[in-house]
């Protein structure tokens, strides 16, 4: 029979010949080293799970090793991360991957947990200034050892990891997943994922994933959709064991409306009835009937299994069916039988599971309400008798709310969060304490858990929900804990929890004065006590929110009140907090070496009391103290320490390891490392918070414009538009990246408008911060003398002295936020000094002067590292000494800037060079003035384009070459989009600047 394929399993796939080729087609890719993450959607019984066991059969004789796990419906099991759970259990040495990432204990139910993390910091913040918090290290290390170990396993041989029913997939996997497919590059690896596409309703937690997911390089989306009429009738006819008549092939495949599932069991019940009047009208009929024809023990035990799960084990039903064991045994027997449930063996146990999901939900959902309500409490009792295991806790939490055992829910609610706190899954946890709390009042007082109250569930849920990227709502959770605390009660707690209150506060942007309120309360409280560790905790936080909010002299005695604190407790981790703020504060003070000491030894500190994150905040804070005196290779060497203690610790992705990457980043982008900073500024994944993937992508967009990806360049600046109030550096860095697009756009009015909305957002949001509106004024200054330059040429006197106007505002501004920030620091680092010379040199450009000693002094300046800033001053030198009549100065100068800009992939900037030195019939290098390397344009969209250069409208560019209007709308809607241009005059200016049109008629 053409177009069916047969399984391993003997059930057949038709009509699937090309979903097959592109399974077969990327599997080969992932086992050649082009590691790939594959999304199969489709409806309930479509044959997703037969298209991954094809894929499995297909892998497995190529000697891949396939890793496969499942989610389950909410409440069907306890455990976070299930599916990789069930896939870590199929490891062919689990033993040996827990010996060498011990991390992974996490996701094995019977290993011993690490002992729950001390909230070594208290913090949530996430803010520069505030100490990072422990409380996300299990779920980090977790993520990294997952992926180390993938990693590993595929440098043997290709792995195929298959994740079945990613719509129920719980908080913690999903992050997980995202996690790993934006690691995929080079691996030997595979990762299949399958969900329900008619389940994901708009607010389905699923779909954000998937929009992430989609975007990743790696990833192909495959959907199956149901079968067409001929391919039904084909699949209904090859199912049945004998021919089946030609009317009831043709009844059966309309009844089953492509669904492969439907069409089983409507062929089943056919073989049952011997008639096609007699099939039930709907899949919950056809599924049901078939319960309905067994025998009353049989669909006992299938309505006590429904209640369980997906999949039930063999000693649970033994306890919770009123049959003997015998009855019970024959009861299965025939509900195996009879294609209901399949036996298998799981840890020496025999497990039942339905055949499908469909099935379970169809029994279950059949249930009469007290009968539900009945069996629940069944369940429920007998996990109060069992020996505690891992997830039994939130499966007792479960079965005691639909059982409506409200006591017993608020208890198994709290020991859930718990221990998914321990097992590395904060989303979990949070959902378990907030249920928790959703019962507290209405459980009675003296049936509440007696090791807990109320304030120690809020702070749970705040630590909970700061661990999962949720700064707002553990600000939400910790102010209603405020409000509980007792002005006669324990002093030490009430200072933990405010400590805690203004960390949270000062975490979310806006929050400062409120968080220097609540940690001025925190003090009052443990002012008076002898020194403790919460005591010497409430000073280090103290000490940084003074230190972020400006007021470094109160920050220094409160940091040194600290350490003292500290040492007397015995508290490493506290003093090695409290002397990174005190470095901070000396290198402000310009005690250099005080600093870089003091950060030596809280790195030594941090090291003894195993407090990574503090450690890594050191390594951070050292980096940034190198680069910001200009030294940019000692920098480099500390970040690169730092990220290898970052990974060692399993906390790359950490808030440190972050800060660290960021760094990174910025620092190989000025060096003139354009790759190393590319990669870099990789995405995380969800995970890390939607903040951070965006600072990260900012961070690197710099790389992307200035590399011409202009097209690029412009959706991520509209895309990272939103994000500027949630994170301060986004909007600095965006501003600035915004203002570098249109000048290479040609967008000059557009791009002095964006300058002016950055400016008004930094000073709004953060008053005159130096070194960012310095660069913005600088960057803003170039983009008013093209405009001015620009008008002079058209004689446009208002648009010239309009444009001058605005470049003296901006002026202003970079000559007093330079004096600001000496006069706050006592000094203006390398970086400030080199964009405050820009804009010196760039106002001289401004007046029509352009002054070559100026933008010497630019160069100079800039000499710490600063290798692209240096090229781009370069070129502008050689305009300047060209206007100057020194043309081999030009020369020079233009060589060493097209040298840089050639070796960095500068583009636009190597354009701009041979674009300068073919109009001074200057040569570079050895012969003359090359062309553009790569001409982007067809010859049909050049002669466009040179129309258009002209001055001609779309209609005459159309009667000259003889084509339709339309057609040269299409021409040039592609000439602007390899441009990145938004206007057909930009797409002109551009194609001019990069001297792509000076061989047109009336190029310049």
């Amino acid at each position: 029979m053409q177009n069916v394929a047969r399984l391993g399993s003997g059930i057949a796939l038709v009509a699937r010949d090309r979903e097959l080729d592109r399974l077969r087609v990327t599997f080969e890719q992932a086992a050649a080293g082009t590691a790939a993450a594959l999304l199969i959607s489709g409806d309930a019984g479509v044959g997703k799970t037969r298209l991954t066991e094809e894929l499995a059969a297909l892998a497995r004789d190529k000697d891949a090793l396939v890793l496969t796990g499942r989610c389950l419906d909410a409440g069907e099991t306890g455990l976070p991360y299930l599916p990789f759970v069930e896939a870590m259990a199929q490891l062919p040495d689990p033993e040996q991957a827990l010996r060498t990432r011990p991390a992974l204990a996490r996701l094995l139910p019977d290993a011993v947990l690490p002992a729950g993390e001390a909230d070594q910091s208290g913090g949530v913040g996430t803010r520069d200034g505030v100490r990072r918090s422990e409380q996300d290290i299990g779920q980090l290390q977790l993520f990294d050892a997952v992926h180390g170990l993938l990693t590993d396993l595929a440098a043997d041989r290709c792995v195929v990891l298959v994740l079945e029913d990613l719509h129920w997939a719980d908080g913690s996997t999903r992050w997980l997943l995202a996690f790993l497919v934006s690691r995929l590059r080079d691996q030997r690896l595979l990762v299949a994922g399958t969900y329900r596409g008619d389940d994901l309703h708009r607010r389905h937690p699923l779909r954000q994933l998937l929009a992430e997911l989609v975007r990743q390089p790696a990833t192909e989306r495959l959907e199956l959709t149901p079968f067409g009429d001929a391919d039904s009738r084909t699949f209904v006819a090859a199912l049945a064991d004998e021919v089946l008549p030609e009317d009831t092939v043709r009844e059966v495949a309309e009844r089953s409306e492509g669904n492969a599932f439907f069409a089983e069991e409507l062929v089943a019940a056919y073989t049952e009835s011997g008639h096609p009047s007699g099939l039930p009208a709907t899949l919950v009929d056809v599924l049901l009937s078939r319960v309905e024809r067994l025998s009353a023990p049989a669909q006992q035990v299938i309505r006590v299994a429904s209640v369980g799960g997906r999949r039930i084990g063999h000693h649970v039903l033994l306890d919770v069916v009123e049959l003997s064991e015998t009855e019970l045994e024959e009861a299965l027997r025939e509900a195996v039988q009879h294609h209901v449930l399949l036996p298998q063996q799981q840890d020496n146990r025999e497990i039942y599971s339905f055949r499908h999901a469909l099935l379970r939900e169809a029994v279950y959902g059949d249930l009469l309400p007290g009968e539900r309500v009945r069996l629940h409490s069944a369940y429920a009792k007998r996990l109060l008798g069992k020996h505690v295991r891992r997830g039994m806790a939130a499966a007792l939490a479960h079965h005691s709310m639909e059982s409506h055992q409200l006591p017993q829910a608020l208890a198994a609610s709290v020991t859930a969060g718990i221990e998914a706190k321990q097992s590395g899954a904060p989303t979990e946890s949070l959902r378990h304490f907030e249920r928790a709390l959703k019962l507290w009042d209405a459980v009675p007082e003296a049936d509440r858990p007696p090791d807990v109250d109320e304030g120690a569930l809020l702070r749970k849920a705040s630590h909970a929900a700061g661990s999962a990227g949720e700064p707002e709502r553990a600000v939400a959770f910790l102010r209603s804990a405020a409000t509980l605390l007792d002005p006669d009660g324990d002093p030490e707690l009430a200072g933990m929890t405010l400590r805690r209150f203004a960390s949270a506060l000062f975490a979310v942007e806006g929050r400062d004065e409120e968080a220097r309120q609540v940690i001025e309360r925190a003090w009052e409280h443990v002012r008076d006590l002898p020194p403790s560790c919460e005591k010497a905790w409430v000073l280090a936080v103290y000490a940084a929110i003074l230190r972020g909010i400006g007021d470094p002299a109160e920050a220094r005695v409160f940091a040194e009140m600290a350490v003292a604190d500290a040492r007397a407790a015995d508290e490493p981790a506290v003093e090695a907090d409290a002397l990174s703020t005190l470095a901070v504060l000396d290198e402000a003070d310009d005690l250099l070496e005080q600093s870089r000491e003091r950060l030596r030894q809280a790195q030594r500190l941090a090291q003894l009391a195993d407090a990574p994150s503090v450690e890594l905040r050191t390594w951070h804070y050292l980096g940034l103290n190198h680069y910001e005196h200009g030294e940019i290779d000692q920098a480099i060497a500390v970040i690169d320490e730092g990220l290898a203690r970052a990974r060692s610790t399993g906390l790359a992705w950490g808030s440190y390891g972050f800060e660290l990457r960021a760094l990174k980043v910025i620092t190989s982008y000025a060096r003139g490392d354009w790759d190393a900073s590319e990669s870099a500024a990789e995405p995380p994944g969800r995970r890390v918070s939607n903040t951070v993937s965006a600072r990260i992508a900012a961070l690197g967009s710099a790389v992307v414009v200035a590399r011409g990806r202009l097209e690029e360049g412009a959706r991520l600046v509209a895309e990272l538009r939103p994000e500027w109030n949630r994170d301060f550096q986004i909007g600095a860095t965006m501003g600035a990246v915004g203002a570098e697009l249109a000048f290479w756009q040609g967008r000059h009015q557009d791009g002095v408008r964006g300058v002016r909305e950055t400016v008004e957002w930094a000073e709004r949001v953060a008053g005159k911060w130096p070194l960012v509106n310095i660069r913005i004024a600088a960057l803003g200054l170039a983009l008013c003398a093209e405009r001015a330059g620009d008008a002079a040429r058209r004689r446009a006197e208002d648009e010239r002295l309009a444009a001058v106007e605005e470049g003296q505002r901006l002026l202003t501004l970079a000559r007093d936020t330079a004096r600001l920030g000496r006069a706050r620091t006592g000094r203006l680092g390398p970086e400030g000094r080199g964009w405050l010379a820009r804009a010196e040199a760039e106002a001289s450009r401004l007046s029509g002067e352009d002054d070559p000693a100026l933008w010497r002094t630019v160069i100079e300046n800039f000499g710490y590292g600063a290798v692209y800033e240096q090229a781009v001053a370069r070129w502008r030198l050689a305009e300047a000494l060209l206007g100057a009549e020194d043309r081999q100065g030009a020369e020079t100068e233009l060589r060493a800037a097209e040298k840089v800009a050639c070796r960095l992939g500068a583009l636009p900037l190597r354009d701009a060079v041979r674009s300068l030195a073919r109009r001074a019939r200057l040569t570079l290098g050895d012969g003359p003035v090359p062309r553009t390397s790569l001409d982007p344009f067809t010859p049909r969209e050049r002669s466009v384009l040179r129309l258009v250069a002209l001055g001609r409208t779309n209609r005459q560019v159309g009667e000259e070459l003889y084509i339709s209007e339309k057609t040269v709308s299409v021409h040039l809607s592609r000439i602007m989009a390899k441009l990145g241009a938004a206007r057909r005059t930009d797409a002109v200016a551009i194609a001019y600047e990069r001297g792509l049109l000076d061989d047109a008629p009336g190029g310049r």
